[in-house]
């Protein structure tokens, strides 16, 4: 007997199994589904410098541990233009989120809230943009913390020199990428406003400053430029992590070294321990990057589940801890303040000499 040739179902038993059918859709459909990871674009402002690969070796670490995807996109150069584009591509790629390290201020902003609009989370981290153009910044330090720090540890090494910070006439200059990056100018700004204060005699030899736009070729070379113009220059300060190698870089070259020139600023540990055993440098300084980056993917992660922050708010953090939303203006004070956007401060900043160089490896 074939399939055509068997009795048909009387409508009673079709209308019982067409209600066991739905019930099995039904029940089919609350069975619980297995939730995507979201993805989260972590921007640096360039790959290959020992800083952002590190940071992203952090990110990865910690959105393996707590069941997000982070896809670390960036370009050898720094370029704004790069970012606006990876910007652009991570939104027509579907990424839920965006944290990025700004190489200009403002000029990520129409991008950013383009991607904002279209429901992607947008964090910054390291450098920051306008206060509209992303919900969190998860910064290093205020501009008076990293200022202070940053002549504190020439101050340091002077001393260490023999030479008087208070009462000697000091020749300086800051070396570090661009003018128009939001952290970088803000600590040269605020380390300016330091160096009036309490060492009111020393002299700034380049009140433009000098600039190597983050390529490492043209910090060396800007270094060696600065070394050459100012011969007797006591201190060179760079706050930013291609500026500081390059700058001791040159000096090595030119047969400086710490006993007659002070160089200091920001960089990884691993990027500088090699000038200080060779007697380049005497300290220099950082955060932990690998948490910094992790933190603000971890927030953006957040964001992208839809939770809401408002200022003054805690937030718990997986082997980090409670972190606190604090208002925009912790970093500039004419920032516009907001309820649902703000700043979250790391809590330390490390200095590194030759004594404890080797307890970091990052």
């Amino acid at each position: 007997m074939t399939w055509f040739d068997r009795p048909r179902p009387g409508p009673a038993l079709v209308v019982v199994m067409a209600a066991a059918l739905c019930l099995l859709l039904v029940a089919c459909d609350d069975a619980p589904k297995e939730k995507t990871p979201a993805r989260i674009v972590l921007i640096p402002k360039v790959t290959g410098n020992a800083f952002f690969e590190e940071a992203n070796n952090g990110a990865q670490k910690f959105a393996e541990k707590n069941g997000f995807i982070v896809e670390y996109r960036g370009s050898d150069t720094a370029d704004v233009q790069n970012q606006v584009e990876i910007v652009r591509q991570a939104v027509r790629d579907g990424a839920q989120g965006i944290s990025i390290s700004a190489l200009e201020a403002g000029a990520l902003d129409e991008v950013l809230k383009e991607a904002m609009s279209r429901g992607l989370a947008v964090t910054t981290w390291d450098s920051d943009v306008s206060a509209d153009a992303r919900t969190l910044m998860v910064s290093q330090g205020t501009p008076e913390q990293l200022g202070t720090m940053l002549v504190e540890m020439a101050s340091k090494s002077l001393r260490q020199r023999g030479k008087s910070p208070t009462t000697e006439e000091i020749k300086y200059a800051w070396h570090y990428s661009q003018a128009s990056v939001s952290d970088q100018n803000s600590w040269n700004k605020a380390g300016e406003d330091y160096i009036r204060r309490n060492y009111p005699q020393w002299v700034n030899v380049a009140p433009s400053n000098y600039y190597s736009r983050q390529d490492p070729v043209k910090a060396v070379e800007v270094g060696r430029q600065i070394l050459t113009e100012h011969p007797d220059i006591d201190v060179v300060i760079c706050n930013d992590s291609t500026s500081l190698p390059g700058q001791a870089q040159a000096a090595k070259e030119l047969g400086r070294g710490a006993g007659d020139v002070t160089i200091t600023g920001f960089a990884s540990p691993n990027a500088m321990k090699d000038y200080a055993r060779d007697g380049v440098v005497a300290r220099w300084g950082l955060w932990d990057c690998r948490v910094q980056a992790a933190l603000s993917c971890f927030l953006t992660n957040y964001l992208a589940g839809g939770n809401k922050i408002q200022t003054g708010r805690l937030i718990e953090v997986p082997d980090i801890g409670l972190v606190e939303v604090m208002p925009n203006s912790v970093l500039d004070p004419a920032a516009a303040n907001s309820p649902d956007s703000g700043v979250i401060l790391l809590p330390a900043r490390t200095e590194f000499t030759v004594e404890n160089m080797d307890d970091y490896d990052f």
